[in-house]
């Protein structure tokens, strides 16, 4: 190939992939889809599965999922000490079984109940993954 065409072709090549840079908004990860029954909580890790929710002794569930702000899965030791915003689902026995770490995105997203009795009297949208108070 002559250089004055390979030229031509990687100023395409690079003018092509700064474009699809320039389109991708600072915020690029994918939406998460919460539970409906997820609440908004304030959780610290202790040794685990002890944990303390808004402020109150807790336990993981066994089996506990956590994703962190990247939607990565991550073992409840790694965050030993850690305070995080979370949104959170219990299993039967009152144990917090899945945890998701919010984004500063989906923290500004208001209201969010804190608790069963909030979210059993608000209106939940899934597919804008926003609550509305009647």
């Amino acid at each position: 190939m002559h250089r004055p065409a390979l030229a031509a072709l990687l100023a395409c090549v690079l003018a092509l992939l700064l474009s699809c840079a320039s389109d991708t908004p600072a915020d690029s990860s994918p939406q998460r889809n919460f539970p409906q029954k997820a609440l908004r909580g304030d959780l610290t890790f202790g040794i685990t599965p002890e944990v303390r929710l808004n402020g109150r002794p807790a336990r993981l569930a066994p089996g506990a999922r956590i994703h962190d702000a990247n939607n990565m899965t991550v073992v409840p030791g790694g965050l030993t000490g850690g305070r995080f915003l979370v949104h959170y689902t219990t299993d039967l026995y009152g144990l917090v079984h899945d945890v998701w770490i919010l984004t500063p995105s989906e923290a500004a997203r208001e209201p969010w109940p804190t608790t069963p009795e909030e979210a059993q009297k608000w209106i939940f949208s899934p597919s804008a993954q926003a609550w509305a108070k009647p």
